[in-house]
């Protein structure tokens, strides 16, 4: 594992992001660990998250002309990434993100920020399922002349979704689109297997991973 992959768990960890215990998901499955990226709450924590997200684009190489962060999670996410492509990488891209409900007074419309157009990269935070990246797709679907680039979350939970193998599997056959992610349960798992205080919460990753996780293979 990468330096910046391993302080990017050391970070989550820290700000209390990254959290072990019993967790109910919105897919319904009982999970050990729980990510919740609304944690990074303060002017530095997003800051620097921010560059973790600019980092992965960067490394990527996959070209954009516009980013799309989802609501709600996805908006300051998207916001700090922006910021840090032209801080850090000279790179000046524009930004939306949607409403979770169309306004219909004033502008109008489901989106502020940048208008759509071209090739976009989605951010959000965290892909179980898939569940929240499938419903934005529907909307941008609508949308002529729009290339989905590239979907980049935090942590790619890296587990099956609706069908028998894994969610961002799914979405990259759906959409024909790359998913990528700054860390993903492969990579907690070899953190935590440095950490001998942290043997308990990794058995209990390897048990929920027989259950839900995908074939390495994949």
């Amino acid at each position: 594992m990468i330096n910046w992959k391993k302080e990017f768990i050391k970070f989550s960890l820290e700000k209390k992001v990254l959290q072990f215990g019993n967790f109910n998901l919105k897919s319904g499955r009982k999970s050990p660990y729980f990510f919740n990226s609304g944690l990074f709450c303060t002017g530095k924590d997003i800051f620097k998250l921010g560059k973790f997200y600019a980092h992965a684009i960067i490394e990527s190489k996959i070209k954009c002309n516009i980013l799309y962060g989802l609501a709600y999670k996805g908006i300051p996410i998207v916001t700090s990434t922006s910021f840090s492509l032209n801080q850090y990488y000279n790179i000046n891209l524009p930004f939306c993100f949607n409403r979770k409900k169309i306004k219909k007074y004033g502008e109008g419309g489901t989106l502020i920020g940048h208008e759509l157009k071209k090739n976009i990269i989605i951010i959000d935070d965290v892909i179980t399922v898939g569940t929240a990246i499938k419903s934005a797709m529907k909307h941008i679907q609508q949308k002529s002349k729009i290339v989905i680039s590239a979907i980049i979350v935090a942590l790619d939970r890296q587990e099956i979704g609706n069908k028998t193998y894994s969610a961002v599997k799914e979405i990259e056959d759906e959409y024909g689109c790359k998913v990528i992610s700054i860390i993903n349960m492969q990579d907690l798992i070899n953190y935590l297997s440095e950490k001998k205080d942290m043997k308990y919460n990794l058995d209990k990753l390897y048990n929920y991973r027989l259950r839900y996780g995908i074939n390495k293979t994949e």
